[in-house]
């Protein structure tokens, strides 16, 4: 997790970020135990509710499950299903719109191909 906090978005969508950052870079494995409530309040010095509003919204993407007197931890399949809503995301705020920017620039895959593999954009048309 990165060591401090910042105004830029809500703190407990901070924390849920940061820990989903950690299982897709493999840092957090399935089956790893999180950070608790306490311990990411400690950290941070934010307030346990705010912590424990961040793990909940991983709890309710089914990224993290809780064990009732021993914490939480890593759900199986979590890191697969990160990965899938990234490139989803990825494809939407990137992709989608650099081919519909593409076709009305009259470009074809091939020379959009070529730009993504460092070639010329310059097209015989």
């Amino acid at each position: 997790m990165k060591p401090t906090l910042d105004e830029s978005q809500p703190i407990f969508y901070q924390i849920a970020e940061m820990i989903m950052e950690d299982i897709v870079s493999g840092r957090l494995q399935e089956g790893e135990k999180v950070p608790s409530t306490n311990e990411l309040s400690r950290f941070y010095n934010i307030n346990p509710a705010t912590a424990r509003k961040g793990l909940q919204a991983l709890v309710d993407n089914e990224v993290i499950f809780k064990q009732r007197g021993v914490g939480m931890f890593v759900k199986e399949g979590a890191k697969l299903k990160l990965l899938q809503e990234r490139r989803q995301d990825f494809f939407e705020q990137y992709v989608k719109p650099m081919l519909e920017e593409a076709e009305r620039l009259k470009m074809s895959k091939e020379n959009v191909i070529d730009l993504i593999n460092g070639r010329t954009g310059e097209t015989n048309d």
